[in-house]
């Protein structure tokens, strides 16, 4: 093949924007999205995403400008962050749990041209905007002298797909961290590499053309943003809700034919321990992911029981290290995490930076074509982030302590910024709540360090507890399985543990809540 048609061919290779338009040429009647009573097939989505995109290119919005996207879960929303990537535009999704001071300057970070958002966000969001900051603002509702109307926007805009000339190494989207404390870091993903997100996690989780997914997270999330890019590059159908709630999860599962969904481990926990659960009710799904925190073993041996399809145990961060234990090799590993992904490579490393053997703990270190390029405006974090190995290749650090064992499946050991150091040893927080889990009056748990005179630091629990048990009885019983050194000094009930949105159990805010001079 001549090079002047190897370079005609290679440029003619579709990104995600060009399947999506090819969807809506070949699948046009098929239904796209479902959201409430309200279905768009693959041409009504097509449309509405163009008229975002067209309208973003009205506003004078050009290849790479960021538009922020502060929406609750709706059609308008799915819309929304389609239309900016078609448009050549950046998405950057924002949580809307998070602070106003955090959510400002995630908006200032990213350079924002343009905000779409929900009518609830309104004024929340035209406080955080500044004289100064050119911003088109754009909101559901009727528009006011602030806020253009959403829908009647849309309206006025062209429903063809807008000509951009998208490159592989343009960015599509910035996802934050939680921003629950200092600055946020934006993690940067590509068009290339959200392509190739979608084409290893499809393999990986199982999609295909007829999966029907059912999305119950917010889709400023990361883990949506898988489910959403595996079904639509499959041409699939996304299932949307506005919010969680276990019955409605198992009513639309059996009413809707649900193939596909991804949880968090407390979703998972509240469902198989709802009135409205039944095995035969949620048949239809033939492929469950669990990611954003550890599943423990036995919630996971309860899924197994409960689910005909199991469920397939993601670890993995959004800047692109990513493991998956399959159903079928869960049977005696069920506290594993499983091997990487297609095109993903780990290893672990000790404090030396030097690789460790088989068996031995250590930072998880991943290379592939899924990580990201960079921080957005963070050199110093992207360089921290790196680990260069004696090819000088760079692998991402991922601040997660792991181990694997001969077969080469890796298992969680803990975050490296939770260890507790107790007289110069190493305590792992998981290896303590794996323990307490198995207490019956303890719903979860939490276990963090805490100041001691004697050996700087020492374990303490915080647990979410049911009615039955006192404090004094569950540290005795815990503490007689322990190792000496992992023994708690003490516990405290609470109500809620501090969760992200993702379920994850926020340490850094108990550490801050019970021991302020203790935190980093």
């Amino acid at each position: 093949m001549s090079g002047a048609l190897r370079k005609c061919f290679d440029a003619a290779r579709p990104l995600l924007p060009d399947i999506l338009a090819l969807h809506e040429k070949w699948r046009g009647d098929k239904a796209a999205v479902i959201c409430d009573n309200e279905t768009l097939t693959w041409r009504e989505f097509g449309r509405a995403s163009n008229r975002v995109a067209s309208g973003l290119r009205a506003l004078g919005l050009k290849k790479g400008d960021a538009v922020v996207v502060a929406m609750e879960n709706g059609l308008e929303m799915t819309a929304a962050l389609i239309g900016v990537l078609k448009a050549g535009c950046v998405s950057a999704p924002l949580n809307l749990t998070i602070s106003d001071e955090a959510l400002g300057m995630m908006i200032r970070d990213c350079g924002a041209r343009t905000i779409l958002a929900s009518e609830s966000q309104r004024e929340r969001l035209a406080g955080l905007i500044s004289r100064d900051q050119d911003i088109h603002l754009v909101a559901l509702g009727e528009s006011d002298s602030t806020w253009a109307g959403y829908h009647e926007w849309v309206e006025r805009q062209s429903p063809e797909t807008p000509s951009v000339d998208i490159r592989p190494d343009d960015l599509l989207n910035i996802i934050y961290s939680s921003g629950t404390t200092g600055r946020p870091k934006g993690i940067v993903h590509t068009h290339q590499s959200r392509l190739d997100w979608a084409y290893d996690l499809s393999v990986a989780l199982r999609y295909h053309g007829g999966a029907r997914t059912l999305c119950t997270l917010a889709l400023y999330s990361n883990i949506s943003w898988v489910m959403m890019l595996c079904t639509f590059l499959a041409g699939g159908t996304l299932i949307v809700t506005r919010k969680f709630d276990p019955a409605e999860f198992v009513e639309k599962t059996a009413s809707l034919h649900a193939t596909h969904t991804a949880l968090v481990p407390v979703q998972l926990d509240r469902i198989v321990n709802c009135s409205a659960f039944s095995r035969a009710k949620v048949a239809s799904l033939t492929a469950m992911m669990s990611c954003g925190s550890p599943l423990h073993e036995g919630l996971k041996k309860r899924i197994f029981e409960s689910f005909s399809c199991g469920v397939i145990e993601l670890y993995g961060l959004t800047e692109g290290v990513v493991t998956t234990l399959e159903p079928e090799d869960a049977e005696g590993r069920l506290s594993s995490v499983g091997k990487p992904l297609l095109g993903t490579d780990i290893k672990i490393i000790g404090d030396d930076d030097k690789p460790l053997p088989q068996g031995e703990a250590g930072e998880i270190v991943g290379a592939g074509r899924i990580i990201m390029p960079c921080y957005f405006n963070r050199p110093d974090e992207t360089e921290a982030a790196a680990w260069l190995d004696k090819n000088g290749r760079a692998w991402l650090r991922t601040g997660d302590i792991g181990k694997l064992d001969e077969e080469g499946f890796l298992y969680i050991v803990d975050r490296k910024k939770d260890l507790i150091l107790s007289g110069g040893q190493n305590i792992y927080p998981s290896d303590i709540e794996a323990v307490l889990l198995q207490h019956a009056n303890v719903n979860a748990v939490a276990v963090i360090a805490a100041p001691h005179e004697e050996w700087g630091e020492t374990p303490f629990a915080v647990v979410e507890a049911i009615d039955g048990a006192s404090e004094a009885e569950i540290v005795a019983w815990a503490n007689a399985r322990l190792g000496a050194r992992q023994r708690i000094r003490s516990l405290k009930f609470i109500d809620a543990l501090p969760r992200n949105p993702n379920g994850k159990i926020l340490k850094r805010e108990l550490r801050a809540s019970l021991f302020p001079e203790h935190v980093l």
